[in-house]
Order: structure tokens, then sequence, then C-alpha cells
């Protein structure tokens, strides 16, 4: 951020605990930081992170409340994401979409002397990989890039010994992403790890920086998305876990705005205004007619020039 040329990573962790709610349907909890000048490198932000379990759910939601207040220093927000680093021995088959998933090999595969960097440092020729199979494959995690419209669910499933158990990463909306739905970001990669970029330059580069200036109040909601556990005694059936996760992932979407969430800065339906409409394209060396714009998105953005809501990342 501001004031860190090189940049820093941070992992949020947290110092105040709090039970926002505890009943026989829904707990939520709350692991708060802030921002505290006389510690060196210490985030210029207010971090709540919020779990919630809902009864009868096989798994459970993760949202964050960020934010900056008007009379810190101020911030650059190059990266925001949540990460889960999986069990490696068990964790070995991956899936982001119907064409792309497969076995894949070990983080220590990436390693000398079983791995050599390529041209940069996400890339590795797998020269002795502990599974012949993926010897003189090429590792990257770009390999594994979606659209967010296309970023629905994703994640890892384990096999033997046991029955085969599904981790899955579920959006089920993109409002709370940057760049729009054609942004593309990260999934899942080895390690085995599976991400949520709720923020990156990825693709982009740093003009989709969200850059908080000094005095500057900002606040913004990442999330909910949904963290989906499933499970089959048959250990070799995996495209099961595939089809049962994808329609928990519609699921999911048609419950968006979610009513659960307890931060009042989370935005239910009743809250939320709505646009409705047709949008029509008027070309007279097509049709005389006008058409529907078919396969075209359409959202709503802060004002701005032509074009920037693509790289807005504040709102």
């Amino acid at each position: 951020g501001s004031g860190h040329p090189r940049g820093m990573i941070d992992m949020l962790d947290s110092t105040d605990f709090r039970v926002v709610s505890a009943s026989e349907e829904q707990v939520e909890l709350s692991f708060r930081s802030t921002y505290d000048p006389s510690r060196l490198n210490s985030v210029r932000l207010t971090v709540d992170k919020r779990l919630v379990m809902l009864r009868g759910s096989s798994g459970f939601y993760c949202y964050a409340v960020l934010e900056h207040a008007g009379s810190w220093p101020a911030l650059n927000i190059t990266e925001a994401r949540l990460a889960f680093k999986l069990n490696t021995a068990r964790f070995t088959y991956m899936a982001v979409s119907d064409e792309i998933q497969r076995y894949m090999p070990r983080a220590a595969d990436r390693d000398a002397p079983r791995g050599m960097p390529l041209a940069y440092k996400e890339a590795v020729l797998l020269l002795n990989p502990a599974e012949p199979q993926f010897k003189g494959e090429v590792d990257d995690k770009y390999q594994y890039s979606l659209d967010n419209k296309d970023n629905a669910v994703h994640g890892w499933i384990a096999g033997a010994p046991g029955p085969a158990v599904g981790f899955w990463v579920v959006t089920p909306s993109n409002e709370f992403k940057t760049g729009g739905p054609l942004k593309r970001e990260l999934t899942s990669h080895v390690g085995p790890t599976s991400l949520t970029m709720f923020m990156g330059t990825h693709y982009v580069g740093n003009d989709i920086v969200a850059k908080i200036k000094e005095g500057e109040h900002w606040k913004k909601v990442m999330g909910p998305v949904f963290i989906y556990l499933n499970s089959n005694p048959e250990r070799g059936n995996f495209h099961t876990l595939w089809e049962d996760a994808k329609a928990q992932a519609e699921a999911e979407a048609s419950k968006w705005p979610y009513t659960f969430p307890e931060s009042p800065d989370f935005h239910k339906a009743g809250q939320r205004g709505s646009v409705t409409g047709r949008l029509l394209v008027r070309d007279r060396f097509v049709s005389g007619k006008d058409m529907p714009a078919r396969r075209a998105y359409v959202g709503l953005a802060a004002p701005g020039q032509p074009g920037s809501w693509a790289i807005e990342s504040k709102v």
C-alpha cells in the first residue's frame, strides 16, 4: 500500500473474537482486527471476517467487511483473497469446469530437483515427479484460470483410502468481485489450493488496484461464498460429486442475495433497488427491426468514463 513501495502481504490475523449469533438454526462468528498505528506494517483497515453455519447445510459460509477510516493514511489494495490449503495426501483430483478436471501433481514436485522453473516462477517443468505420469508436464496455476462469469464452483476431491470427499468453493454472485463478468482470475491449483479472488490485478495490471486516499472513508463487503462438502461411498465415482457440486452452486445462486448474514453492511433484498427492462440493438444493416441483445451482460456501475466499470475496484 501507500508508504510501502514494494508492497506487503498480510494474513489478516484477528485479535478479537465474538459470537454474533447462536441458535438451533444458525451460528455466526466474527474474527476482527483493526489498524494499529503503533505496530510496524499494520494494515490500514478494520477487517471483520465472518463464518456462518446453517442448520442442515453441508458446509459453511465466509464473508468479510473491510473498512478504512477517514482519519487513516492512504492504502493501496492490490489483491484480496480467501485461500484454502487442503490435505496433500488425500486431495489429489481437481475440478474447475466440465472440461478441466484431472489428477494433479503434488506441490513438492515443483521444487528442485523434481521441478525446474521456466520463464516465470509460476510455470515449472516437472522433471522427476513422484508420480511418473506427470513427467514432462508444465505445471502453472494460470492454466486453470476462469472468467468470473464461469467461476461458479471449483475444488478438489479426496479419494482412497476411505470414501470420496469433495471440497468446493461456491461463488453465488460476482457482485463483490472486481472486473466484471469477463475478468479472468485464479481458481484452484497445485497445493492442493483453492481460492476465492475478491480483488486482484491478474490479466489487467495496476489499473485495477484499489487506491484509497488519506482521509477517505471506504467500506466493502466481500462475499459470502459457500464452502460445500460432499461425499460418495463409491471411491472412484468423482463425476457424481462434481455434478452434485454444480447443482449446489445453482441452488446457492438462486438464493442471492442471502437473508442470513448478520452484518448490517450486507444488504438484503428488501434494502436493494432493482432494474427491469429490455436491451435491444438497432442495426439497419442487419435488420429493419430492433433485435434482442443476445449473450449481452447488463450491470450497474458507479458513474465514470466509458469502460471505467472494468477497473472499478472500490464499489
